[in-house]
């Protein structure tokens, strides 16, 4: 009795002492175990709401059983809806987290590499403080750029930026009471531009020499950075996120055959 009890400590002790000495810095680690393998993730510390969030709900249990309901080759694998964990066929998933959301922590020097785990969130027009989901996350695949293909990117999303802040500066100023008179059309149409050039301009997108050595080496999906909080990042089985990524899926982007997964905290 004595003796099987040894047996069984010791392997467990072993397992504890490799997992520390490979692991040895201040940071924390999780796994993801899946139907195509496990994934170690490294959380960071510059991020402590977002880390500290993800260790409590994985040591709650809170994601294990869920699934990968939003997969995109090239882009991005996501999951922690907890819906998900009893999934039925044909449904399109991904509206809950686990009841409250969190306040960003945008990193200028933290971006959307190959490999970065972050936390998915509603779109600016209804969130517009970027607040993080409580529960669904992504873990980038993305791809290689060129510095063509970055050049031309950063053109578009400027343009789309200055559509915006151009936008939403009539949407504030224009009522249904002078939208028709048009001596006012003529000066705010003035001020506008005014005011769309000054915003703009203190908020250009501009790829950093840092980005762009990332996106045209390592990859991953630049048009994401500023806008989610990136978390922590993939140490060991990208190549099974890159299964996963590859799987087929339908045209709601979910797998056509479930892969569930479950997270344990390993230190």
């Amino acid at each position: 009795m004595h003796k099987k009890l040894i047996y069984v400590i010791i392997p467990v002790f072993f397992v504890f002492i490799s997992c520390s000495n490979k692991y040895n810095d201040n940071n924390r680690y999780v796994k993801i175990s899946t139907s195509k393998g496990e994934i170690i993730v490294k959380l960071y510390n510059e991020t402590p709401k977002h880390t500290n969030n993800f260790i409590k709900l994985s040591e709650e249990n809170f994601f294990d059983g869920l699934i990968f309901h939003r997969v995109i080759k090239d882009f991005v694998i996501q999951g922690g809806d907890p819906e998900t964990r009893n999934a039925k066929p044909n449904v399109l998933y991904g509206e809950k987290d686990a009841g409250y959301l969190l306040e960003p922590e945008i990193i200028d020097t933290i971006i959307h590499k190959r490999g970065v785990i972050a936390m998915a969130r509603e779109g600016d027009d209804v969130n517009p403080n970027k607040l993080s989901s409580s529960s669904q996350f992504y873990i980038v695949v993305g791809k290689t750029y060129t510095n063509d293909q970055l050049d031309e990117l950063q053109k578009n999303l400027n343009k789309k930026l200055r559509d915006k802040i151009e936008k939403k500066l009539y949407d504030s100023l224009l009522t249904e009471s002078n939208i028709s008179n048009t001596d006012y059309l003529t000066s705010i149409t003035k001020k506008v531009k005014l005011l769309t050039d000054s915003i703009f301009n203190a908020n250009k997108i501009i790829f950093s020499d840092k980005q762009r050595k990332t996106y045209t080496t390592i990859g991953g999906v630049p048009h994401l950075d500023g806008n989610y909080t990136v978390f922590g990042e993939v140490v060991e089985g990208f190549d099974v996120v890159k299964k996963i990524s590859e799987v087929e899926t339908d045209n709601n982007d979910r797998p056509l055959k479930d892969i569930k997964f479950t997270i344990l905290v390993i230190k």
